[in-house]
This record gives structure tokens, C-alpha cells and sequence, in this order.
């Protein structure tokens, strides 16, 4: 990502988190033998988000939106495998009316208290039984506003809206378990009024007008954490084409959509995307899905492009590097996704560092030259990236590994300090031992999650030798290091 600088009930949360505890004690006393899901991963940024006792294999949404009043329609089908004896288990959602929830087609209870949706089926479920969870649900989705200012969740644009999800927007238009280590595959079949499109991640599977109504079906079939999942509707323009030198016979489908009022400024540089792909794929190993493309809203969707699995969307016409930048994260993030929100780095340093490989190999400054300009906190690159002379000292606020706080998690130390970690990874083993070691790393932990311990001790395997200076000094050190 870039970031450019009614209930269903009214019984106050408390009560109604009061009243889930009772009934699940009762539950437990006349003799059911699981106990119910955690309701939070305990992410160290992030405590709530995510819910324990199950594994989602599968999302099938059903959606139905009218922009003219802002209501949405749903329906979410969620197969899950239960990691433990469940008496009860929570599915994260924000806002929205709950109309009814069924486990394996059996009608079950449910509570709400602030974005928690707490389900106790009729029967308790065993570990290790695969299960499926139906809710019906309806209103207004939210905007909703992070920690850092940024928007995220459902946004309202001129023709139609745009989901975005990173880090917890996704459950303010789908239940489910919304943490980055909980990864499934999708199906999202969106209808809108007759004569706008609707847009999502991976294939698109079929397409059909009845009436005034025009429906979409998508079908995401490589792992995809929630807050990369994304729906986008409005009256785009689109093209269709493949990127030839892609590592899969046939090569691979290329699909964009861009509103009218950015057709003409995308148009060559969203020419330029089968090329950024081959080259990616020569850097960073085989492309990681069955499609990729581009979704180019208005500027004022939402101020920062955000690297939605296969088809990231921009506000207003990318630039070269920030193209390059959102379809590194299919390998960075979106294939190998973080176990937590505290490894932003490993998605947004890699990324980053990818712009800098690409000036590199196209005849603009080495990426030595731009990691020097960045310690300096002065040049070209700094100032058309960065910015000011104080934003260019925030980049070592903090290590790159340790925000201060969820509301840091997409600051600058963990772009630009993040990549000058690659940049001394590559200077520490060589350029030949780096590719393959950037190319195992993604092949390794393919459609999987990954954080930083797993990524310094893979490091230091492929390298053979110790690097716990490098660790020390830029990943984990406070302060501006010394030059070396």
C-alpha cells in the first residue's frame, strides 16, 4: 500500500457481551463438551481483530448494492474447519443488520457486541469437523477511518463504491475472520443496477443482465487474506490482454478497469503492466496467481493506492514506480502475507525496494544511489518521495520492525527503512546469492504467511553466516545508524 499522506439491536455492547458470557456458561454447565473460539488473535497492534477456534477454508458472498441509497444486500456462505471442541465461536463485522445465522443449515443463535459477531450453533462442533456458516445481513457499510486518518471499508464513490480493507475495513461489508493469518480462498457474485460493472478479485467467471439488474461473478482460487479481498463498482472502461512471458502456458489473463475521467491519463502506463509482470517475475519467481490487472478509481476514492489481491486499486492514474510498487505486493504480502500487522515491513520493504530495482534496470539511479539520498535525507528521490526535510528525518522514528503503534503501521520507516533492510541483505551476500534468496524466500512461503523471525532465520541460512549486526543496527536498531 501507499498511503500519500444501525445495529441490529440497541442493547448497549456491555450488556450484550454480559449476556454471550451467561449464555455460554450455561451452555458449559449442562454438560457441552467444546468451549467457545477466542474472540481476538491478540495481534500486538491490533488485539481484537481475527477470532480463535476455527481455520476459514472458503468466503461464497452473495451481494446486492443500489449506490442510489447505499444499502447493501447480503449474503455470506463460510466453510471453516474448527480447530478445537466449539461451542461458540465470533465472526468480526462492523455495523450491518444481522437478519439470521445457520450452522450447517441448522438455524443457530447469535449475539453482537461492538464489531463482534458471537454464533452458537445448536449442536457443539468437534475439532477438527468442517463446517458452514450462512449470515443474511443488510445496511448502510461503513467508511470507516483508521488509526492513521486513513479511509477504509466501504467507500462511496460518483457511480458506485469501492472496498477497501487494509487493515480492518473488510468487516464492514462481509463477516468473517478478519486477520491477516487466516487466509481462504473466494467467491464474490456482486449485482448493480443495469449499466454499471462490478469489479473483484480473480477471475471473472460469468456475467448477466435480467431486468434492470447486471450481476458479476468472481472466483478467487489462491489464498487471500480478507483485508486484500475488494469489490469495486462503477461505470469503468475495460480491457482485456495477456502477459505473454509469464511463467504458465498461455500466458497470463490481464484485466483493467478505469473510470472515464482517468482513461486517457492510465492509458500508457497501464500499457506498461505486462512488462512490469515479465520483469517482476524474472526478480521475484513465478507470478503467484491466475490473473492480475489494475482497477483505477476517481482521486478522490479514497487517497492511496492499496495492493488488493490481483488487481490493486489506485486513485487516479498510477505513475510508473507506484505501479511497480502495488504489483510487487502479489509476491510481498498478498502470496506471502504477514502473521501479524507488526511485519508490514516485510510487505512495504520489499515493494519499495522493488521501485528502487526498477530505476536501477532502467537506467535511473542505482538502488546504492537511492538508499544514499534516503540516508542523507536529501535528493531527487527524497523529495518527490519522502518529502520535506523533517518527513525525510522521520524515517528513523522507529525500527522498521517494531511500529510505535497501530497508527505507524504504514509510516515511513516501515517503507523507506524497510527497504534500506533489503538493500543491506543484498550488500551482505552478493547480487547473484540475493536473487535466489529473494526468489526462495517467495517460493518457500508461497500462498502462506510468514514474519520476521522466520524471514531473518531464512536469510541467514541462504547466506551461511551470522547477520545478527545487520539485524541489530537496521532492522531492530533505534536511531539513525552510523554510516558504514
Amino acid at each position: 500500500m501507499i498511503r500519500r499522506r444501525p445495529p441490529l439491536s440497541r442493547t448497549a455492547p456491555a450488556a450484550l457481551a454480559a449476556a454471550t458470557a451467561l449464555a455460554l456458561t450455561a451452555c458449559a454447565g449442562s454438560g457441552v463438551q467444546g468451549r467457545p473460539g477466542a474472540a481476538g488473535l491478540r495481534d500486538p497492534y491490533f488485539a481484537d481483530l481475527g477470532n480463535g477456534g476455527y481455520d476459514v477454508r472458503h468466503y461464497d458472498l452473495d451481494l446486492d448494492y443500489d449506490p442510489e441509497t447505499g444499502r447493501l444486500e447480503g449474503e455470506a456462505v463460510i466453510t471453516a474447519r474448527a480447530s478445537q471442541d466449539l461451542s461458540a465461536f465470533d465472526l468480526d463485522l462492523r455495523g450491518l443488520d444481522v437478519a439470521s445465522v445457520t450452522v450447517d443449515g441448522r438455524p443457530a443463535r447469535f449475539n453482537r457486541a461492538r464489531s463482534e459477531l458471537t454464533v452458537r450453533p445448536r449442536n457443539d462442533l468437534r475439532a477438527g469437523a468442517t463446517f458452514r456458516t450462512t449470515v443474511r445481513y443488510s445496511g448502510a457499510p461503513e467508511t470507516v477511518t483508521d488509526e492513521d486518518g486513513a479511509r477504509e471499508g466501504w467507500l462511496p464513490t460518483a457511480a458506485g463504491a469501492v472496498a477497501l480493507g487494509q487493515p480492518v475495513g473488510s468487516m464492514a461489508w462481509f463477516p468473517g475472520n478478519h486477520h491477516p493469518s487466516d487466509k481462504a480462498t473466494y467467491d464474490i457474485e456482486i449485482t448493480v443496477p443495469k449499466g454499471l460493472r462490478a469489479y473483484s478479485n480473480g477471475e471473472l467467471k460469468a456475467q448477466r443482465t435480467v431486468g434492470d439488474s447486471s450481476t458479476f461473478d468472481w472466483h478467487s482460487g489462491e489464498p487471500m487474506a480478507s483485508y486484500l479481498a475488494t469489490v469495486a463498482i462503477g461505470a469503468y472502461g475495460t480491457s482485456t490482454s495477456v502477459v505473454k512471458g509469464a511463467s504458465r502456458e498461455g500466458g497470463l489473463p490481464v484485466r483493467t478497469a478505469v473510470v472515464p475521467e482517468e482513461a486517457e491519463a492510465s492509458r500508457k502506463v497501464l500499457a506498461k503492466l505486462p512488462e512490469i509482470v515479465e520483469w517482476q517475475e524474472r526478480n521475484f519467481g513465478p507470478y503467484p496467481f491466475s490473473s492480475v490487472g489494475a482497477i483505477v478509481e476517481g482521486r478522490d476514492a479514497a487517497g492511496y493506492a492499496l495492493e488488493t489481491q490481483t488487481k490493486p486499486v489506485f486513485p487516479g492514474a498510477p505513475d510508473t514506480p507506484l505501479l511497480v510498487h502495488e504489483l510487487a505486493h502479489q509476491w510481498f504480502g498478498n502470496s506471502v502475507t504477514p502473521k501479524t500487522w507488526q511485519d508490514m515491513w516485510l510487505n512495504e520493504g520489499f515493494a519499495t525496494y522493488a521501485e528502487w530495482l526498477w530505476s536501477e534496470d532502467h537506467g535511473g539511479d542505482s538502488a546504492q544511489e537511492i538508499f544514499d539520498q534516503v540516508y542523507a535525507g536529501k535528493g531527487d528521490y527524497v523529495t518527490e518521495n519522502i518529502g520535506n526535510a523533517g518527513e525525510a528525518e522521520a524515517v528513523w522514528a522507529f525500527p522498521p520492525a517494531e511500529p510505535t503503534g497501530a497508527d505507524a503501521i504504514s509510516d515511513s520507516p516501515v517503507y523507506y527503512r524497510g527497504a534500506m533492510v533489503i538493500h543491506k541483505i543484498r550488500q551482505a551476500v552478493g547480487d547473484d546469492r540475493f536473487r535466489d534468496l529473494v526468489r526462495g524466500w517467495t517460493r518457500t512461503h508461497r500462498h502462506g504467511n510468514a514474519d520476521t523471525r522466520d524471514f531473518t532465520a531464512y536469510v541467514e541460512k541462504r547466506a551461511g553466516k551470522d547477520l545478527d549486526g545487520l539485524w541489530d543496527t537496521w532492522l531492530y536498531g533505534e536511531g539513525k545508524p552510523a554510516r558504514p
